[in-house]
């Protein structure tokens, strides 16, 4: 059974920080893709950051760009992200994600195993 399972989500003020981790079972991760996606209420899900299997390969939505790190330890099968600078507009539920491997992108239509969510709320 593949699974993706979050982490780390919270309740944190203004400026501050969290990290999220996605643990990956075996094959889950091996060769492929990861990425964050958040979803705020009333909106469409958004693509967050990726990493590649062999980095640096990072990519980052321009919204979190300088604020936000993805990285990932193979070894571990975790994926993680590390939030700086919340701001409010931060707050949604927080996914990790899998692509196929050879596959990539900013679109959440090219990643096949999804977790189940961890919510983070930025208060003002």
């Amino acid at each position: 059974q593949v699974q993706l399972v979050e982490s780390g989500g919270g309740l944190v003020q203004g400026g501050g920080s969290l990290r999220l981790s996605c643990a990956a079972s075996g094959r889950t991760f091996s060769r492929a893709t990861m990425a964050w996606f958040r979803q705020a209420p009333g909106k469409e899900r958004e693509f967050v950051a990726g990493s590649g299997w062999i980095g640096p390969s990072t990519y980052y939505a321009e919204s979190v760009k300088g604020r936000f790190t993805i990285s990932r330890d193979n070894a571990k099968n975790t994926v993680y992200l590390q939030m700086n600078s919340l701001k409010p507009e931060d707050t949604a539920v927080y996914y990790c994600a899998r692509a196929p491997p050879g596959t990539s992108g900013r679109y959440s239509v090219s990643y096949d195993y999804w977790g189940q969510g961890t919510q983070v709320t930025v208060s003002s």
